[in-house]
């Protein structure tokens, strides 16, 4: 079994096209299609409209000014 992954056109008719991978072999094969309720394009516009994040900067400084996180300091033998 194979799962595809890939985004369709559907026309107003309710058909669509899919491209296989060339190492499906021609013939019946038992398929299963899962299509979003929203056309993607919506879902693109409600992702849009969703404000990110912004967090403040907050200075915590390093612990000991002797600990600078290179990379000898991090993987030192012993």
């Amino acid at each position: 079994m194979k799962s595809i992954e890939t985004i369709v056109t559907v026309s107003p008719d309710g058909k669509f096209t899919v491209q296989l991978p060339p190492d499906i072999p021609a013939g019946e094969h038992q398929a299963i299609i899962v299509i979003d309720e929203i056309p993607l394009q919506e879902t693109l516009k409600d992702k849009e409209r969703i404000k990110t994040l912004k967090f403040s900067a907050y200075p915590v400084g390093l612990s000991d000014q002797k600990f600078t996180f290179r990379r000898e300091d991090l993987y030192a033998d012993g």
